[in-house]
């Protein structure tokens, strides 16, 4: 595994560095980063102002430890806390915020800070975007999902009835604190759904990624110096495609595996987090990938069935019937799907895969196609 750097003071913890120039940052992995948030972002930002986004879940937990840092080290804070869910993605709550942080008179050295999983992450970067055309942008990831996927990477979107993430511009972070200790506080559900996420990046194109995480998964779940490892692992492989394709104009589009499946079938449960959350819906869409693409004749069978093997074991879903409800007719999920990426005369953009660890971007996939395998797959 391409790992990280280890912190000289503080054994456990790994940085990673994701260089981009004049906007390169530092992603800080380990535990009890909420408590020193103020001596990293005074380390790094000049301004001495912030405003908190956070939600009515983790507000409880963490708001007042972050705050207190903050004072400590000389930053005023002001905070605003969101329902929780999807549905906080909305145009209406980013007036919201972007309301707060203009009343806040948080000028373009400060900081905007999310503290919370990937619903706030990528509410509270689009706000921090589009404010005075961008002000500065710290991540404080408390899910699993977030700390692996969302919080890196400068995407941030809301979502709209056309569809998830449709508005939404690219503004990186300037630095992310991934406080590994906050996660002890997730269900198990939760940590499952972004354990899918980390799987996907062996998936990718890191097979040796992928077998360790069959060896050792149970460690990650349990905690310790294998979580830990996980975490800055995929941190380091979201920050190498990141460099290498910062607007999603060719490699970085890889990191959608499972993803366009997903996104129809969250879209299809109406974003209702008691059917189904955005990491069991990639779970899925992984395993369902891997089906279409042996359908295809790209990879062996045997593959698609390691992925679901191996998914199913931790816990998550693994097929349409695993969501509980109806779902629509096969011509919504496919509407969903085209909503979800481009089309181009009538063929759609997939990652597909020749293997584990072998993923490519596919756009030319026959919408025929794409039917008729839902349809096989689609509970009857």
């Amino acid at each position: 595994m391409n790992m990280s750097s280890r912190s000289p003071d503080r054994p456990l913890e790994r940085v990673v560095h994701v260089p981009l120039g004049e906007r390169a940052y530092d992603i800080l992995i380990g535990p009890g980063l909420i408590g020193r948030a103020g001596g990293e972002i005074t380390s790094r930002l000049r301004g001495r102002k912030a405003a908190i986004i956070t939600d009515e879940h983790v507000a409880p937990l963490y708001l007042e430890a972050l705050m207190d840092s903050l004072q400590t080290d000389g930053i005023e804070a002001v905070s605003l806390t969101l329902p929780a869910g999807e549905k906080t993605k909305s145009l209406e709550h980013l007036a919201t915020v972007a309301d707060m942080v203009l009343a806040a008179r948080i000028e373009r050295n400060d900081a905007v800070i999310a503290l919370g999983g990937g619903v706030i992450g990528d509410l509270a970067g689009f706000a921090a975007g589009i404010v005075r055309r961008g002000v500065r942008f710290v991540q404080i990831p408390t899910t699993l999902l977030a700390q692996v996927d969302s919080s890196v990477g400068g995407k941030t979107g809301i979502n709209t009835r056309h569809g998830k993430n449709l508005l939404g511009v690219f503004h990186q972070p300037d630095l992310v604190l991934a406080d590994t200790a906050a996660l002890d506080s997730l269900s198990v559900r939760e940590f499952r759904a972004g354990y899918a996420e980390v799987a996907k990046y062996g998936l990718i194109d890191k097979p040796d990624f992928f077998v360790w995480l069959e060896k050792n998964w149970k460690h990650v779940f349990d905690g310790g110096a294998e979580r830990i490892e996980a975490i800055a692992a995929s941190c380091q492989a979201k920050a190498d495609v990141v460099v290498e394709d910062e607007r999603e104009n060719g490699r970085r589009a890889l990191l959608n595996l499972g993803h366009t499946f997903g996104h129809a079938l969250e879209a299809a449960t109406n974003y209702d987090s008691s059917r189904l959350v955005h990491g069991e819906g990639v779970a899925i869409g992984m395993v369902l990938a891997h089906q279409f693409s042996a359908r295809l004749n790209l990879a062996s069978p045997d593959d698609a069935q390691r992925v679901a093997a191996h998914l199913k074991a931790v816990g998550l879903p693994i097929s349409m019937n695993d969501i509980p409800g109806e779902l629509p007719p096969t011509e919504r999920l496919l509407e969903a799907i085209t909503q979800d990426k481009k089309v181009k005369s009538g063929k759609l953009t997939f990652i597909l895969t020749h293997g584990i660890g072998q993923s490519f971007v596919a756009d030319d996939v026959p919408s025929s196609e794409v039917l008729g395998f839902l349809e096989e797959k689609r509970p009857k």
